[in-house]
């Protein structure tokens, strides 16, 4: 090979290394215009009927993802299953929530079976696959992380934690014992926690959940967070709602806020960084269960939550 040949190898091999350096001007670059997040509602019709089958929060259009995502790092979906009917979930994830909205059934996997009836929430690692079975007609809310994972190229290779399950006869317990204890404060709540995690106290080392009361006539004051926030209504009268704006004013109000209501069996999102405030202006109290990416968040410790006091 000669001399020339040679060096047209080397220069074509340099450019193949080089043709997708690209370099940003500082100031025009260092706050990207992102996908914008905004607030959805997911009404409970969606899993009232119908077939057996998975319903996604598929927003991935907006998000500009090539994998369905509900939110950068989350994908939420309802569950419904027929009375004596099975449906698999099997997902690359390293985290999954299942609150069970109705019914009753069990779930098996590589772990083992859990059984579960309507206001039990369960856990489960990162698993190949799961099978459901209904008792009677089931509806679930599923939240996981395969879009984290997604982004990052990556796949699950550890299970960091078992499958928990927490009963609602566990959460209402608690719930009362919390009620006494935060008597006179603005917030009445417990978050779910998992004793792998000691550092964040969250669900998983990904999910963050909040079991949430809001009691009648009571209005929870304004903060934000940079987690977003996938709100399941658990329970709630008429009249019950979230206010949710970018900036507060002066006084601490939110400035031209969006009013996303609290119906029974429905999910709202609550976009990251952004103000809200919840209000129930009805006879009866109200519980809303929030899954956030807070388990991540907090663990980069930038969350940042604000609460006006």
């Amino acid at each position: 090979m000669n001399r020339i040949n040679i060096e047209q190898i080397q220069v074509a091999a340099q450019q193949k290394w080089e043709h997708q350096a690209q370099v940003k001007e500082y100031m025009s670059a260092v706050n990207p215009s992102m996908p914008k997040i905004d607030v959805v509602d997911y009404p409970s019709s969606l899993h009232e009927g119908g077939d057996t089958r998975i319903i996604p929060f598929d927003l991935s259009t907006t998000l500009e993802t090539p994998y369905p995502a509900t939110s950068p790092n989350l994908m939420a979906n309802y569950l419904h299953i027929c009375e004596g009917d099975t449906l698999k979930t099997d997902v690359s994830a390293t985290s999954q929530m299942f609150y069970i909205i109705r019914g009753h059934g069990r779930t098996q996997m590589e772990n083992g079976t859990i059984e579960w009836k309507q206001g039990d929430l369960f856990t489960l690692p990162a698993i190949p696959d799961a099978l459901h079975s209904a008792s009677s007609d089931v509806a679930i809310y599923w939240v996981h992380d395969a879009p984290l994972l997604k982004y990052l190229g990556v796949g699950p290779t550890v299970q960091r934690f078992e499958p928990v399950l927490y009963t609602h006869e566990r959460l209402t317990q608690e719930l009362n014992s919390i009620r006494e204890v935060a008597a006179g404060k603005n917030r009445t709540g417990f978050l779910l926690a998992h004793p792998n995690f000691p550092q964040t106290l969250t669900l998983t080392h990904t999910l963050w959940a909040l079991y949430n009361v809001l009691p009648a006539g009571v209005v929870q004051k304004a903060h934000r967070h940079n987690s977003i926030a996938l709100d399941f209504c658990v329970s709630a009268g008429p009249d019950t709602y979230t206010m949710i704006g970018k900036d507060i004013d002066e006084n601490g109000n939110i400035i031209n806020p969006i009013k996303a209501m609290w119906t029974p069996g429905a999910t709202f999102i609550t976009p990251p960084g952004w103000w809200h405030s919840h209000h129930n202006d009805s006879n009866e109290d109200a519980i809303v269960l929030p899954i956030q990416d807070a388990g991540l968040i907090m663990n980069m410790q930038v969350l940042d939550f604000q609460l006006i006091s």
